[in-house]
């Protein structure tokens, strides 16, 4: 396997101007009305395609409502909804206990704060960012997904896989002025372009920068 290569800061800041111009009207992916819509549409969305669960979320959110409708909810008829998605029994259980705590701890609010949503069942970072940033305006990090997982490797922005650490390669990187929308850059530019199995190097804004880190 070839050696990885780190983009020298200066390149690096220049690549991600360079996409984040390019993609200027990428945004959030899931559709949603609110912050427990987003909560829910957001833990379903674990390692499944973002149509599914865009399909499935009109249907969901017509039945269930309100934080009670989910703690009331029976967990079979709440599968039926959302059965489609990967892990759906252990996203059923995650939700309904998100909903209990928020409703017994928030009084029936999503709260707004990272170390707050960090303790809901189900809520990782991403998650968490992703409320904050789509439903609050808050903005205290970068959702790392799949997508940013491989493109921050592939372009030379961050050598780690975990998420985490990736988040913090990319803050230490990216304009805090760009926080907001990259990871969906990112993703927009993997669909458009640095595509999984054949990424189109030959049009890609960036590939004078572009280290191409594991693509043959």
């Amino acid at each position: 396997m070839p050696e990885f290569i780190l983009l020298e800061r200066n390149k690096a800041e220049k690549a991600i101007e360079t996409l984040e111009n390019k993609y200027k009207n990428a945004g959030y992916y899931l559709n949603f009305n609110g912050a427990l819509e987003l909560l829910v549409a957001a833990i379903l969305s674990a390692q499944t395609k973002d149509t599914v669960v865009n399909e499935l979320t009109p249907s969901l959110f017509k039945k269930y409502k309100k934080i009670d409708d989910f703690t009331a909810a029976d967990p079979n008829e709440l599968l039926s909804y959302v059965k489609r998605v990967s892990f759906a029994e252990n996203k059923v259980k995650n939700i309904m206990s998100c909903c209990k705590i928020i409703k017994d701890k928030y009084n029936g609010k999503v709260p707004d704060k990272m170390e707050d949503l960090l303790s809901l069942p189900g809520v990782g970072r991403k998650t968490a960012n992703t409320v904050l940033i789509n439903a609050f305006g808050i903005v205290e990090g970068i959702p790392v997904d799949t997508w940013v997982i491989k493109l921050s490797y592939r372009i030379g922005l961050s050598k780690s896989k975990k998420p985490d650490d990736i988040e913090n390669d990319l803050k230490g990187l990216v304009d805090k002025k760009y926080w907001k929308n990259f990871a969906y850059v990112l993703k927009e530019h993997g669909h458009q372009i640095c595509q999984s199995i054949k990424p189109k190097c030959e049009i890609c804004p960036i590939k004078e920068i572009c280290p191409k880190n594991g693509v043959n």
